[in-house]
């Protein structure tokens, strides 16, 4: 399943595998709940 939603945090928790993209290009990719807990995933769009 393809999910695209802008709420960063409900589409993370709930992800098996998520990529974030950022002006067009990947700049994480891992499980949702690592992202979750990834330094600059969580400054960027989960407002540190």
């Amino acid at each position: 399943m393809l999910l695209v939603e802008q709420n960063a945090l409900a589409a993370l928790s709930i992800a098996h595998y998520a990529y974030v993209l950022e002006v067009g290009r990947v700049v994480a990719e891992a499980p949702g709940q690592e992202l979750l807990k990834d330094p600059k995933v969580k400054e960027a769009y989960l407002g540190g």
